[in-house]
């Protein structure tokens, strides 16, 4: 699966907690699930872009939501994070390969091997909103060479998937997190199981 993506010009940025962008971005996992976040226009999700920054979140994690391997890569995100810091550094952006919507109980628990998350946090996906499908988005994650910061704005704060990025984002090197092989024979794999 040999992909030609360009660093996003767009500023747009999915929200995701620091522990599931870590776990992207070190290419543990290459799922990530979303259905809406609580003050989408919609109330749903909708998948705005292909490719995106990821926006680390730290204030609602929750320790109970992420599988006991995890949570080291979970406190080592929270290290020199306070609630008043100023600022937020992105480090990844994603390209989405694959969007696949699911309602089906049995194929979620057959992703657990695949994700960080406890059964507890994907049933509350699934199950919020239950007439509403869950995505299960296959993130092409790549490592920015020249990591930035912005400053964390009010426009960010709240249980929102995207927002735009307010500075421009400079333009740097970039490499992809996994090979092609190794992200195409994980996408295959998990692939088999949602059909």
């Amino acid at each position: 699966m040999v992909t030609s993506v360009q660093q996003p010009v767009s500023t747009l940025s999915l929200k995701e907690w620091a522990v599931a962008v870590k776990a992207l971005g070190e290419g543990k996992q290459i799922i990530t699930v979303r259905k809406g976040g609580l003050y989408e226009e919609t109330r749903e999700f909708k998948l705005e872009h292909d490719t995106f920054y990821l926006y680390p979140t730290y204030e609602h994690q929750k320790p109970e939501m992420v599988k006991p391997a995890y949570h080291a890569d979970l406190e080592s995100t929270l290290e020199g994070w306070s609630p008043d810091k100023p600022t937020v550094e992105i480090r990844y952006f994603a390209h989405i390969t694959d969007d696949v919507e699911i309602m089906d109980e049995a194929k979620l628990r057959a992703l657990d091997p695949y994700h960080i998350w406890t059964e507890d946090f994907a049933d509350v996906r699934l199950h919020w909103k239950k007439k509403k499908p869950l995505h299960i988005l296959f993130a092409r994650v790549y490592k920015l060479e020249q990591p930035f910061e912005i400053q964390i704005e009010d426009q960010y704060k709240g249980c929102k998937s995207w927002h735009h990025l307010l500075p421009a984002v400079p333009q740097t090197g970039f490499a992809p997190v996994l090979s092609d092989a190794d992200y195409a024979a994980k996408r295959d794999e998990i692939m088999a199981i949602l059909k």
